[in-house]
């Protein structure tokens, strides 16, 4: 025993010393192993049975489980923005979203009035802007009624096999990546490692992500919703048309909610009861478009869900970025 304690106090020491708490790093390397690496697996898993789908039968009704596979799987690494996702714009070339423009409308409608050929090589495709590409666009072509009755051998068929394949590819790129990037995360502060150069570099960037996580989900996903008062927007809800607007919010809390567990060093009780109360308030809604906001009543449930995610974020604060020394520095998906 006195020798574990002796390693231990070590541990502390030279973890003071190099400016790092102790168990920072503890919280890195599970957070990765735990929460980071599987998840993008699970999203090269998904989005390439969703490939091989459109390969098999490219129909909207056949499509329609592996889309939804493959969105379940985005929203477990989606706030992940650091390392391989922002690599190539990949973030926005899977969900272009929000789209303040309604360029993903446009884009697919230009495709397919075009029949643009570009759809027909994966290097062409790659080349198309990102609001014609990913999960947006394709939840246009299958759930859109000006769209979705294409069959076997129309231009639509082509496209969402290109879409398919082009999300394939971002997976499976990003999988293979991230093991090298997870060693510059468990190695910051090491000698040549030029990307994190201090050690508490790495907690901080997987802190921010979680701490954008949860803003995004409370500004983005449920803030633009509901829009003000006299003028909610019920239609500009992510991913509307296949009904998953909610469903993406709690399926973002929980992906949250393993990063949070990861990178603690200790128990977070009041995290946890935090967590535990939105997603309770989330599961009661009822409402899987958010279209309730256009009520007052329906707009209160989702302002209380927003609170309570902001709740979270204070939890978060006190529980985890205080006991790992940092606080949430600047995100991709700050902002509009």
């Amino acid at each position: 025993m006195r020798d574990c304690r002796e390693i231990h106090w070590l541990v502390v020491v030279l973890a003071l010393a190099f400016g790092l708490p102790a168990g920072a790093k503890a919280g890195v390397d599970e957070a990765l192993s735990s929460h980071v690496l599987p998840g993008f697996g699970t999203f090269a898993r998904s989005s390439a049975a969703l490939a091989a789908k459109a390969g098999e039968d490219c129909r909207a009704g056949a499509l329609k489980p592996a889309y939804h596979a493959a969105y379940d799987a985005w929203m477990g690494v989606s706030h992940l923005h650091l390392g391989p996702l922002e690599q190539g714009g990949r973030a926005l070339a899977i969900a272009f979203w929000p789209d303040t423009r309604g360029m993903v409308g446009r884009t697919v409608a230009r495709l397919v009035a075009d029949e643009d050929p570009v759809v027909d090589t994966g290097e062409g495709f790659a080349s198309v802007s990102v609001a014609g590409r990913g999960l947006l666009a394709l939840e246009r072509l299958i759930y859109e009624p000006e769209f979705a009755g294409y069959g076997a051998g129309d231009y639509e068929c082509r496209l969402v096999g290109a879409i398919a394949v082009d999300l394939a590819r971002m997976g499976r790129e990003m999988a293979d990546e991230w093991p090298d990037f997870a060693a510059l995360l468990r190695r910051a502060g090491a000698p040549g490692n030029d990307v994190f150069l201090k050690p508490g570099e790495a907690s901080q960037a997987l802190y921010t992500a979680l701490m954008s996580g949860l803003e995004f989900n409370r500004d983005q996903r449920l803030g633009r919703v509901m829009g003000s008062f006299d003028r909610p927007r019920p239609n500009r809800a992510e991913a509307r048309r296949s009904g998953r607007s909610l469903r993406n919010v709690v399926l973002s809390l929980k992906a949250l909610r393993d990063l949070a567990r990861g990178l603690a060093d200790g128990p977070i009780e009041g995290s946890e009861a935090a967590f535990a109360q939105a997603l309770e308030t989330a599961g009661a809604l009822d409402d899987p478009v958010l279209a309730g906001v256009a009520t007052p009543q329906g707009r209160l449930k989702v302002e209380v869900l927003a609170q309570e995610i902001r709740r979270i974020e204070d939890a978060v604060a006190q529980e985890i970025g205080a006991a790992l020394g940092v606080s949430a520095g600047f995100n991709s998906q700050d902002g509009d």
